[in-house]
């Protein structure tokens, strides 16, 4: 897919962190950008800025998905390209005692069921969503509707201690994506995963110097955090590459994880 002002695209958590700099990156080819963000200062700000459009989005609400992509396409119009980035995590151990009272507790289970509709169920309403209106639209000359990316995690195959629901809402990620690729193939419109690894996003932002140096430091090489653009680079190219389809890749470094 040839990127330029023809093209819009949506990128759903784009107010900060991996959709921001996937937001930069797109629009500094000339692509019409719609930003979904729950951070409507953030958002609105972002979307002024790059001359795109902002809609303030749950992606756990149907309706409220539906109006973020009505607002995004009247604006810009259909959108041809969508990355998921909308995402939480928490770290909560399956069963675990209280550090005070030694008290045993289970994993609650309505925080393992919101990490669930957040990260996985919320990211396949977007793609059937965004992919039911790619397929109006004509194919481009190199034959490709549409475009979509997900963002997983290295968790997915390298979860640590407390991450059962953040590694099971990943995994089910990368599960998708192939048999999306195949639902999608007779319509020209092609879905890839990244895996990324531990990136400096605002999760980590906030983190001492010293803590985000050790992190770094576990990463083979380069001994480093990774940096939004890394990502918004591999997105940019999982989008221009015509025959990159159904894949799901970890950018991380070479990182392979003990458990911790």
């Amino acid at each position: 897919m040839k990127l330029d002002s023809s093209i819009s695209a949506v990128i759903t958590g784009g107010a900060s962190g991996l959709g921001e700099a996937t937001a930069r990156a797109l629009a500094a080819e000339g692509v019409k950008v719609g930003i979904f963000d729950l951070n409507a200062e953030k958002g609105e700000a972002l979307a002024k800025e790059l001359g795109g459009v902002f809609a303030q989005c749950n992606v756990t609400d149907e309706a409220g998905v539906d109006a973020a992509f009505a607002t995004s396409r009247e604006a810009i119009g259909q959108e041809r390209i969508l990355v998921n980035c909308a995402g939480i995590g928490n770290a909560i151990k399956t069963a675990g005692r209280d550090k005070e009272t030694g008290e045993i507790k289970p994993f609650p289970t309505d925080k393992f069921d919101l990490i669930i509709q957040i990260n996985l169920v919320g990211t396949f309403r977007c793609i059937a969503k965004s992919a039911a209106g790619m397929m109006s639209l004509d194919p481009l000359p190199d034959g490709d509707r549409g475009a979509i990316i997900n963002t997983a995690s290295v968790a997915a195959q390298d979860g640590q201690i407390g991450q059962a629901a953040y590694s099971a809402s990943k995994a089910g990620v990368v599960g998708m994506t192939l048999p999306i690729a195949r639902d999608l193939s007779r319509e020209a419109i092609r879905i890839n995963t990244i895996l990324p690894g531990i990136f400096n996003t605002p999760l980590l932002q906030g983190a001492p110097e010293k803590v985000k140096q050790a992190l770094g430091a576990q990463v083979p090489f380069p001994a480093r955090l990774g940096e939004p653009a890394e990502y918004a680079h591999l997105a940019k190219t999982m989008i221009e590459n015509g025959y990159f389809n159904g894949e799901a890749v970890r950018l991380d470094g070479a990182i392979r994880m003990a458990p911790r």
